[in-house]
């Protein structure tokens, strides 16, 4: 069955837990679940293992620790609108490069990110507590590997972060910075363990097990940590990125869908032959949402798209990034630029005052124009089922074009693999599907764009730029100068080491 399906028996404390993240933890009430009445089934233990896998799904997307990962980078933007609305100098000054200690954005993403690794924190603590521990063993190795992504994302924000498996904290005993290569091992240790206790995708009916993690999940995510291993700890790793790969390929059980979209479709649940990982999304069940369209869709796309509610015409993308295609790519009709019409292509699509809309790049970041800023339409809402202005599009983590891409990074570095490839073939399976021209030479600027093509508005790029360099030596609108080398980390949030004189500030970084 679906995650979304099981009741959840969590008591109200665990949902609260990490609010202010990982320094106040001795005024949460951790431990709370009883293991003499709880997990006594695996049901009951998997509802408690349901909660982490939520908060984590806003770790991964529409919170701010997704928007921390995409802001700052040549394909998203939030401009200030000349009418007053969406103007945050926090996320303008992630966009510009200029973050400091108080940023609030980077604030609440710390917070959402700890606040994830806490819940998994008690849970694991309640699970191994139990009397039928020996048989929740694959539930521990999930809950696991759960907070070990919880981890590579805060590893991969801000370097150097506290190193926490317990759910109680010693409130004379805060814990300290574990430098970034340690922390590494760690979400290396654990996935790597937890891969022996999850069950394969060639072992489990994929539709009633789905969203759940499988080794191929946690394959893919070591694969995603593998491949940035060289910027993390200073030691390239291509060839076990590699190998995270082919364990992927060789099941024979994931193919590229016939379309892009329909990765992101209404209908891209247990039947996606792509998704290796994503989290159900099922509004009317109160499990999760999706508000991707409301956040990025312009108001005059509520009666192109028969939405039941006004778009708040927020995301935006930089012209930099359309330019990245082809005109016959597909992918590039997933962004609306441009004089703008019903879904027939011939009906103008017009403003109250018969105005047509046309679509612009973002010309100023602090007082943007109704009509700035191109759109990314990642979850399409055609087909959509909405519950208010949620939309039940599942969310998706890691699909099988991003192992092709990684495979083929890392074998052009000088990995090895033992399925035998190259990266020319695999870039251009990924380019073939969306009608992109095929190339017939490679280069790492390549690989770089093609990841930026396919992947865009899935939380990589910044990354992705880190690791080929750009995010440092490129510029684009509203970045025209290089970026100093020490902010390819955030800053650890102020009232972090307000809270936790134990915390080191990042260098570089004011105190």
């Amino acid at each position: 069955m679906k995650i979304y399906n099981i009741k959840l028996i969590f008591t109200l404390s665990i949902f609260t837990l990490c609010l202010s993240g990982c320094t106040n933890l001795d005024e949460e009430t951790f431990g709370s679940l009883s293991p003499d009445t709880y997990y006594n089934t695996e049901a009951e233990a998997l509802s408690s293992v349901v909660g982490v896998y939520q908060v984590l799904s806003r770790v991964v997307h529409i919170g701010d620790p997704w928007r921390i990962a995409e802001f700052g980078t040549d394909e998203f933007l939030v401009p200030g609108r000349a009418s007053g609305g969406w103007f945050d100098q926090n996320n303008i000054d992630i966009i510009t490069h200029t973050v400091k200690p108080t940023n609030a954005t980077c604030g609440r993403a710390w917070n959402n990110i700890f606040q994830e690794i806490g819940i998994a924190n008690a849970v694991l603590e309640s699970l191994q507590a139990s009397p039928n521990k020996e048989n929740l063993k694959g539930l521990i190795a999930e809950t696991k590997a759960l907070r070990a992504y919880g981890y590579f994302y805060a590893m991969d924000f801000w370097g150097n972060v506290p190193l926490v498996t317990v759910a109680r904290i010693d409130p004379n005993n805060l814990p300290t910075i574990t430098p970034r290569s340690e922390v590494f091992s760690f979400i290396e240790t654990e996935m790597l363990a937890a891969i022996q206790d999850l069950p394969s995708i060639t072992t489990v009916d994929k539709a009633s097990y789905y969203p759940r993690l499988t080794k191929e999940a946690v394959y893919a995510a070591l694969a995603t940590m593998y491949l940035n291993a060289e910027v993390y700890t200073g030691t390239t790793k291509w060839t076990q990125a590699i190998t995270m790969c082919d364990n992927i390929i060789s099941t024979a059980k994931y193919n590229l869908e016939a379309n892009v979209v329909d990765n992101f479709k209404s209908t891209n649940e247990q039947n996606s032959k792509e998704l290796i990982s994503s989290f159900s999304v099922n509004p009317t069940q109160k499990a999760l949402e999706n508000q991707f369209i409301l956040y990025t869709n312009h108001a005059p796309d509520k009666l192109k798209y028969n939405l039941p509610f006004t778009p708040a015409n927020g995301y935006s993308t930089f012209q930099e990034a359309l330019d990245r295609y082809e005109n016959q790519d597909n992918r590039k009709k997933l962004i609306e630029y441009g004089p703008q019409y019903y879904l027939d292509g011939v009906t103008p699509l017009n403003y109250p005052d018969g105005t047509q809309l046309n679509i612009i790049a973002v010309q100023d970041l602090v007082s943007a124009q109704d009509n700035e800023g191109y759109k990314v339409l990642k979850y399409t809402p055609i087909g959509t089922t909405w519950s208010g202005f949620n939309a039940d599009n599942d969310l998706v983590l890691i699909r099988y074009a991003d192992i092709l891409l990684i495979k083929a990074e890392a074998l052009f570095r000088g990995g090895a693999t033992t399925i035998p490839d190259t990266p020319l073939n695999l870039i251009n399976t990924v380019r073939g599907r969306s009608n992109a021209t095929l190339l017939s030479s490679l280069t790492l600027k390549d690989i770089e764009n093609e990841r930026a093509r396919e992947l865009i508005w899935e939380g990589h790029r910044r990354r992705d730029m880190i690791r080929f360099g750009t995010y440092f030596t490129g510029t684009w609108k509203f970045k025209t100068t290089q970026t100093e080398t020490f902010r390819g980390i955030y800053p650890i949030p102020a009232e972090q080491i307000t809270a936790n004189p134990n915390l080191v500030q990042n260098p570089g970084y004011p105190l």
